[in-house]
């Protein structure tokens, strides 16, 4: 199991990314609202515009998905209940947080997780 001091690095590291992600979300909103005044002059405008939009919003909503991952690994971590896999309830190893510090599964269950979500896709 983690220690305190490796929770709280991870806490920290969590505060950070959080913030980091708040930051390029608002930079996504920002570029969009600038592409919405972008002049329209032609098909290929039209063209690059809703392909930049497009882009621009996948990317904030792929960053809205792990910000909610965060926020659910800091919540985690104020309930004294982070570093515990969901589906068996054993302790997630110190590397895996390392490598993902909001994850929610150990490595096993994390594939059974996975295989389950590309069969129900």
């Amino acid at each position: 199991m983690a220690s305190k001091k490796q929770i709280e690095e991870l806490r920290i590291a969590l505060e950070v990314r959080r913030e980091k992600i708040l930051e390029n979300i608002d930079e996504s909103k920002e570029n969009i609202e600038s592409l919405k005044s972008q002049e329209i002059n032609d098909d290929l405008d039209y063209a690059e515009l809703a392909s930049d939009s497009f882009t621009e919003g996948m990317i904030a909503n792929h960053q809205l998905e792990e910000l909610k991952q965060i926020d659910d690994a800091l919540k985690r971590i104020k309930n004294d209940e982070y570093g515990k896999c969901d589906m068996c309830s054993i302790t997630i190893p110190i590397g895996r947080l390392k490598a993902k510090p909001f994850a929610r599964y150990c490595t096993e269950c994390r594939e059974v997780y996975e295989t389950e979500q590309r069969k129900n896709s």
